[in-house]
């Protein structure tokens, strides 16, 4: 299967989607905020174009050719830059067979720990969460309303090579904050891209899958287990209380949930190349030449 990609947004998730379908004969076109950034993405091989969502594509019909398309920008105040300039564009793509919107697992809110699936109202609390929600609804109200084949993606805490927990051990910027009961979920990179190819392959419009690991954990422990790996000294725990977090770092801190993944696994087909955070690391720690 061959068809032309266009990426809202080809930064560090989308970038590892695009290079794997650019190298099986695939056309790619990327949008960054800047000409600077857009320049980087032409580097790679890929048409591009500057997008930074205060204004529309300064041509739309470089969307015509798209087979799928991929948003992968921040939610603004106003929902989605995409979906607000492009909407109506991307609704009459002639070709368009598969759109996927990368959300965050935010969007359930805080459960207290306690397991969420897609079934699970969401419940935003967080600024930032309520924009993503909003944008949700409206790719899925274009689905409804226009047929557009929209499918989206919560995803977990997104890591992958250059960021990273080995890479905050060694710089000595890691820190092991504790907040009793608090855990994360988190999702690497390549499988991220291991979901979003399999669901081009299975299309469902209207569909919502969680990206996340097999293993929610305390991010404590995953920092101490990076340091152990790099067999560095592991940082103090430090109580939450004490951590003198900036705001936008403490609000990481106000949800804990535990994200079910059960439906990339059994309609998709997926079996995750990194099912736990500590598969990840290793293979992370390799790629660094350690």
């Amino acid at each position: 299967m061959t068809g032309n990609l266009f990426c809202f947004g080809l930064g560090f998730s989308a970038k590892v989607l695009a290079a794997q379908l650019h190298a099986e004969g695939w056309g790619v076109t990327g949008t960054s905020r800047s000409l600077e950034k857009a320049a980087d993405i032409a580097v790679l091989g890929y048409d591009s174009h500057v997008f930074d969502g205060m204004a529309p594509l300064s041509d739309a019909s470089v969307l015509l050719p798209a087979t799928h398309v991929l948003i992968s920008v921040p939610a603004d105040d106003d929902a989605d830059a995409v979906l607000r300039w492009h909407g109506a564009d991307i609704a009459k793509l002639p070709n368009l067979k598969w759109l996927g919107y990368l959300s965050t697992t935010g969007v359930y809110g805080d459960a207290g720990g306690n397991w969420v699936d897609e079934t699970t109202p969401v419940s935003p609390n967080q600024g930032r969460s309520k924009r993503r929600a909003e944008a949700e609804a409206g790719w899925l109200r274009l689905q409804a309303e226009h047929g557009v084949p929209v499918h989206v993606f919560r995803l977990a805490g997104i890591y992958g090579p250059g960021r990273n927990q080995l890479e905050g051990v060694k710089r000595g910027t890691a820190h092991r904050i504790v907040k009793p009961g608090q855990v994360f979920c988190r999702i690497h990179v390549e499988d991220i891209a291991q979901v979003l190819r399999a669901s081009m392959t299975k299309f469902n419009p209207g569909a919502i899958y969680n990206l996340a690991d097999d293993e929610p954990a305390p991010p404590q422990d995953v920092v101490a287990y990076a340091a152990d790996l790099l067999k560095l000294p592991r940082p103090p725990e430090v109580p939450f209380d004490q951590a003198q977090l900036s705001p936008m770092a403490a609000s990481f801190y106000a949800d804990s949930r535990r994200v079910r993944n059960d439906r990339i696994k059994f309609e998709l087909g997926v079996a995750l190349k990194y099912p736990t955070y500590r598969e990840g690391l290793q293979s992370l720690l390799r790629g660094m030449g350690n």
